[in-house]
């Protein structure tokens, strides 16, 4: 073997998307004798150098992550991203009294912060409430086992340690609900045959559909009215609501609105009718509004049903961006989620979205997940998104041809023949480095541009074994700022 002595010294980003660490070439060190160190402290790069011609060559994956630095490989772009990963600042869990016997508070479905409210306060929500599922005679029924529960926006704070619930809006209507017989409405689906059958918390009475009912998910504030927006599951739509929790209109797919009367709250049927072929349970998870308030976009929590089921293992998920003067939207784009294969025990159809932040016109911020907790997750990671390269595919792809495919059936070969350009991705936050506990992180936020707030989902702590109530948010210092 031939030998060499190095000293690490540079890392060279290309436009050609290459980084390389090269040396001089001198007798004494055979390569894996080699140390590396980095601000005096040692390392240990996941592959070996090679020498080529008398130098030293590490490749761009090894040399970064072994410098505290995440990868991103774009194949579409040809294109590597090199980014400096963020510290922990910061762990707040939630005290809060159990809902019921077995059944805890809920909040972390959703994180928003408020430009102007302290830099410790938020907004959150907790989806359509607690629910179950139960077998009865080999068939799974959806159980809601607190009825009288009304989906919330609530105003948190954290501090010492602890998640503060400091007020709270539950959703209502100008008028009365037909199924809670109140103002405030209720978590159940909307519509008989098409969404889950919903049932008491033994699995035994069919309960009423509420066409008012939601699934909330995302929550997205918008400056320039001083309401929110909410992303829900169920429709899948996307709600407008004031600051008190009254609802004023609903965002639905072409076609939704003669399936169910919903008066006390228009019906604005400007998403794509495709958007009805979602998959149960993976509606409309994430919405981001731009500080300016001019654009909103919502992104699906996995691929759509188009054609049929066998597109639950499809990789692209829409995002939509809307015109909020007009409510029509105006771009769609094609977010290709991670490829499974290389994970252990992961199907692709278990990797999902599940929040957004708008930054600004062009940069998103996305949360994807898998389903594990603890020591099995594999994948949890905040990615920052630019949409500034890719392909608006708004009315196209939309239906499966003899010309050509659905987005949903076509592969990674398909998008590049057809000339579609994905988001491009780059990571910002791997929250399995940092060992979240938690399967669920559905809460995303940024605070001045540099801290990153996540939040779990505790499910009510249905089948939850843990004697806390099993919800913590977390913040990150990024040592940059994203504008």
């Amino acid at each position: 073997m031939k030998k060499w002595l190095i000293t690490l010294s540079a890392v060279l980003a290309l436009t050609t998307g290459t980084s390389i660490a090269s040396a001089a070439n001198v007798n004494g060190t055979t390569n894996d004798q080699i140390k590396y160190s980095n601000n005096g402290q040692a390392v240990s790069p996941a592959a070996p150098a090679v020498n080529i011609d008398g130098s030293l060559y590490l490749p761009v994956r090894a040399l970064s992550e072994s410098l505290g630095k995440y990868v991103d490989w774009d194949e579409f772009r040809g294109s590597v991203a090199l980014t400096d990963k963020p510290v922990l600042t910061g762990k707040y869990s939630l005290n809060a009294p159990n809902l019921a016997e077995g059944i805890k508070m809920g909040v972390g479905s959703s994180l928003t912060h408020i430009s102007g409210d302290p830099d410790n306060v938020f907004y959150s929500t907790a989806d359509r409430g607690p629910n179950g599922q139960i077998d009865v005679n080999g068939v799974t029924r959806r159980t809601f086992p607190i009825q009288d529960y009304v989906p919330t926006i609530y105003k948190i704070q954290i501090a010492d340690g602890e998640i503060k619930i400091l007020d709270q809006f539950p959703l209502k209507l100008n008028g009365t609900d037909p199924v809670t017989g109140k103002s405030t409405i209720s978590g159940l689906p909307n519509i008989k045959g098409r969404d889950e059958a919903p049932y008491d918390g033994k699995a035994e009475k069919e309960l009423s559909y509420d066409p008012y009912g939601l699934d909330i998910e995302g929550l997205a504030y918008n400056s320039s009215d001083d309401t929110f927006w909410i992303s829900d599951e169920y429709g899948p739509s996307v709600v407008h609501v004031k600051r008190d929790g009254t609802i004023i209109e609903r965002i639905v797919p072409k076609g939704w609105a003669a399936q169910i009367a919903t008066p006390l709250v228009p019906a604005r049927e400007t998403l794509p009718a495709v958007y009805n072929k979602l998959r149960q349970n993976r509606g409309a998870e994430s919405v981001g509004i731009t500080p300016d308030g001019k654009y909103m976009y919502m992104a699906m929590q996995n691929a759509l049903r188009n054609p049929d089921k066998a597109m639950d293992n499809s990789r692209q998920v829409r995002i939509i961006k809307f015109d909020l003067a007009t409510l029509n939207p105006v771009a769609e784009y094609v977010y290709i989620l991670e490829d499974a294969s290389p994970y252990k025990d992961l199907a692709q159809g278990d990797i999902v979205l599940s929040d957004m932040v708008a930054v600004n016109e062009n940069t998103l911020l996305i949360d994807e997940r898998d389903k594990f907790a603890g020591d099995k997750a594999q994948l949890k990671r905040i990615y920052a998104v630019d949409l500034s390269t890719a392909t608006n595919i708004l009315g196209k792809y939309d239906d499966a041809t003899a010309a050509g495919k659905s987005l949903e059936q076509m592969k990674i070969a398909d998008l590049k023949a057809s000339g579609i350009m994905p988001v491009s991705k780059r990571t910002i936050l791997d929250s399995v480095e940092f060992k979240f506990p938690y399967e669920k992180i559905e809460g995303l936020s940024l605070v001045n541009g540099n801290t990153l707030a996540i939040v779990n989902d505790n499910d009510f702590g249905i089948d939850s074994t843990l004697p806390t109530n099993g919800t913590e948010l977390w913040t990150f210092k990024l040592p940059y700022t994203i504008k």
